[in-house]
């Protein structure tokens, strides 16, 4: 397929399903529950963090959290005491428990405590302009805390061990891309929309490979770069709308 017919038919994609109709059976409906930032940045962060698996299966059990929080995240983890923390000793989705849910709590109110907004820890003091020096940057910090159980690192992903950081790239693409549609947030403003890399998992992966638009054999940090440069030849400032169409066409199984 030639340049032109294929963005013509990703663009088709994107239009289709970046409405916000695609809402409510995505996992991006968790943060859309709240009206305020925090919530969403929370909310948005553990959402994409818990999202692997089947989509219905990731959104009940995030709204079981919330839930078990009181219905208000940010609250909850501000101002809880010790003893309010033992109902959520059953969380758990698949290899995420208790010892995770804890430490991303003990996170967020220390790093909320010091800063009013998520955006500032995806911000490197030295390459505040490279995603990959940011996400290196964040992964570090997250995890800076003393006590920071081992086991909960898989759950957050990093480029320094090669990862696609599919989860977090995903998060960072419903906070930083705006538009008019109504799906994404757009509420952070020092990173830009033309910084963001494309969410890669699996079925995006074959997709990409099928369409030309990657040659890599591997779904790591490498192909995460080559995709997202392939994708600003359709749209230099905002590459990443491009994942509806990527995901309609790997996991809804749109026809190519």
């Amino acid at each position: 397929m030639d340049q032109t017919k294929l963005k013509k038919k990703l663009d088709y994609y994107v239009e289709k399903y970046n409405q916000v109709s695609f809402i409510e059976q995505d996992p991006i409906s968790i943060p859309h529950q709240f009206t305020d930032q925090k919530n969403i940045e929370i909310m948005g962060f553990w959402v994409a963090m818990l999202s692997w698996g089947q989509r219905k299966t990731i959104i009940n059990k995030t709204k079981e959290l919330i839930q078990l929080m009181d219905g208000n995240p940010y609250d909850f983890i501000m101002n809880h005491q010790e003893s309010d923390l033992k109902k959520l000793i059953d969380f758990k989705h698949r290899t995420f428990n208790f010892t995770d849910t804890l430490y991303f709590i003990e996170y967020f109110k220390s790093y909320f405590s010091r800063q009013e907004s998520l955006e500032q820890a995806f911000l490197s003091p030295a390459e505040p302009q490279s995603m990959k020096a940011n996400l290196i940057h964040f992964h570090e910090q997250f995890f800076s805390l003393e006590f920071a159980p081992h086991r909960t690192r898989k759950h957050v992903s990093t480029p320094l061990r090669k990862s696609a950081c599919k989860r977090l790239n995903m998060f960072l693409r419903w906070m930083v891309r705006k538009d008019d549609k109504g799906v994404d947030f757009g509420i952070w403003k020092r990173l830009q929309p033309n910084q963001l890399m494309i969410p890669l998992d699996v079925h995006v992966f074959k997709i990409a490979k099928q369409l030309g638009l990657l040659k890599r054999d591997k779904a790591d940090w490498s192909a995460v770069e080559e995709l997202t440069e392939s994708l600003k030849v359709f749209d230099e400032q905002d590459p990443v709308k491009y994942d509806f169409a990527l995901f309609s066409l790997g996991i809804l199984n749109e026809p190519i």
